[in-house]
C-alpha cells in the first residue's frame, strides 16, 4: 500500500495497454497509486508520464534511455528513482509497496519480470500472454506455490474469466459443469481478402485493425491470427482446459469477447464495446466493479452479429499454434520466438506477410521441443529458435527485400 492506496506497477506503461491502464487509474486516484512506470527505450513518453503520475520508480530497459530519463527528471526537480535493465523491471515488480503488477510488456521480454511478480505473490494483471505461452507449467506452478493472484487482461480470457463460476480455479472444468471455452476473434483486416493478394500486404495494412487499437506487433499477430493461436495456448494454462475443449469462433464485430458453454447447454457470453479499459478495470477492481471510461454498448446500433469457423488455409499460424500446443514442452516457446523474429522482419519490410507462417513452420522443424519445467531450458530454446528463424529470414531475403 502507498498512503493507504493500492500500489500499482505498470510494466510497459508507454504501450497501448499501459496507456489504457493509466486512463482507468486516472478515474480512481483515491483508490490506487502508481508506484512504478516502465518502458523499453521511449524515454520521452515515460518522462511525461512521470511528470503526471510522480511514481516512486521509473525503469528504462535501454541503459542509454535510462540515463537520459534520469538527467531530465533531475533537471525537472522530480525525486524519482530511475532503474535500468531487466533487473530494474524485476525489482519494481517485487517491491513491498507494489500490490498489483500490470504485465503489459509485449513478447518474450515480459517473461522474467512477470514471473518475478508471480514469485513475489502479487496480483498479476496478465496482458503479456507470452509468459504463459513460453513457460506455462513453470508460471502456473509459481502462481500456486507463492499464492499470487492471476487475472487475465486479454479481452478474450478476461471474458471467459467473467463467465466462469466463483471457485472455478479450485473446481476445474468438469466440477464447474463447463463443456467448452469459446474464444472469439475478429479475423483481422484480411478475413475476406483474396488469398492470392495476401503476399502483397504491407505493414500499414496489417496494422490497420478494423475494431481494436493495438501496438504494431500485436496488430500483425491479429492479422495472421497467430494472436488467436497464442490465446488458445494461454487459455489452456489459465483455465486448465484440454485443447479439444477450446474452440475458436470468428466474430467480425468484436462485441462478444468470448463465451463459456456449460453441460446443460447454457452459453454465457461477455459483451461490450471493443475497449481494453473494460478488462483492465475489471481486473483492477475484482471482485468488485468500477467505472472504466468505456462507453455503454448500444444494442440498437448493432445491425447483426456474425459467427464463422476459422479458415486454417487463410490463417496457417492458427494451425501451427495448435500443433505446438499438442507437441508440448518448449514447442510453444519456439513458436513464439520464431513468430517474433518473422513479424519484426515483416514490419521492417524485409519479409512478405505470407512468409511469417513459413518462418515459424521452418523453425518448429529445426528445434526439437523439450520439457518446459525449468527457466534455463525455456530461455535456451527461445534463443535457439530466434537464431534459426533469423537464419531463415536472412536466406529468404538475401539481407533485404
Amino acid at each position: 500500500m502507498r498512503g493507504g492506496r493500492i500500489g500499482v506497477a505498470i510494466l510497459g506503461s508507454t504501450g497501448s495497454i499501459g496507456a489504457n491502464t493509466l486512463d482507468v487509474l486516472r478515474r480512481h486516484t483515491d483508490r490506487f497509486a502508481v508506484v512504478a512506470l516502465t518502458a523499453n527505450r521511449n524515454d520521452e513518453v515515460l518522462f511525461q508520464q512521470c511528470l503526471t503520475w510522480e511514481p516512486d520508480f521509473a525503469v528504462m530497459v535501454d541503459p542509454a534511455a535510462a540515463e537520459r530519463l534520469q538527467d531530465r527528471l533531475r533537471l525537472a526537480g522530480r525525486p524519482i528513482e530511475v532503474l535500468g535493465g531487466v533487473s530494474g523491471l524485476e525489482r519494481v515488480a517485487t517491491l513491498p509497496e507494489t500490490d498489483y503488477v500490470m504485465a503489459a510488456i509485449v513478447g518474450a521480454a515480459g517473461l522474467l519480470p512477470t514471473l518475478a511478480a508471480a514469485g513475489a505473490g502479487k496480483r498479476v494483471l496478465l496482458a503479456n500472454k507470452e509468459a504463459l505461452v513460453m513457460a506455462g507449467p513453470l508460471f502456473m506452478a509459481t502462481v500456486r506455490q507463492q499464492g499470487a493472484e492471476l487475472l487475465p487482461i486479454d479481452s478474450e480470457h478476461n471474458a471467459v474469466f467473467q463467465c466462469l463460476p466463483p471457485g472455478f480455479a479450485v473446481n476445474g472444468l468438469d466440477r464447474a459443469g463447463v463443456r467448452r471455452i469459446l474464444l472469439t476473434g475478429s479475423g483481422g483486416p484480411f478475413r475476406l481478402t483474396p488469398l492470392k493478394s495476401l503476399s502483397e500486404v504491407t505493414p500499414a495494412q496489417a496494422c490497420a485493425h478494423p475494431n481494436w487499437v493495438m501496438g504494431r506487433k500485436i496488430s500483425v499477430d491479429s492479422a495472421t491470427m497467430m494472436n488467436k493461436g497464442l490465446e488458445v495456448i494461454e487459455a489452456h494454462w489459465l483455465f486448465d482446459a484440454p485443447p479439444e475443449r477450446i474452440q475458436i469462433v470468428v466474430h467480425p464485430q468484436s462485441v462478444i469477447h468470448s463465451m463459456v458453454e456449460y453441460e446443460d447447454g447454457s452459453v454465457l457470453a461477455q459483451l461490450g464495446n471493443p475497449d481494453m479499459r473494460t478488462p483492465i478495470a475489471q481486473a483492477l477492481a475484482w471482485p468488485q466493479r468500477m467505472s472504466s471510461g468505456a462507453p455503454s454498448l448500444d444494442f440498437f446500433q448493432l445491425a447483426q452479429l456474425e459467427f464463422q469457423a476459422p479458415d486454417f488455409q487463410r490463417f496457417p499460424c492458427l494451425r501451427l499454434a495448435i500443433a505446438a500446443l499438442a507437441a508440448g514442452g518448449t514447442a510453444p516457446t519456439v513458436l513464439n520466438a520464431a513468430n517474433e523474429i518473422a513479424v519484426e522482419a515483416f514490419l521492417e519490410g524485409r519479409l512478405r506477410f505470407t512468409d511469417i507462417p513459413a518462418a515459424v513452420e521452418y523453425t518448429l522443424g529445426q528445434v526439437t521441443p523439450r520439457a518446459a519445467e525449468h527457466l534455463n531450458q525455456i530461455l535456451e530454446h527461445d534463443a535457439q529458435a530466434r537464431r534459426a528463424a533469423g537464419e531463415w529470414v536472412a536466406r529468404r531475403t538475401g539481407g533485404g527485400r
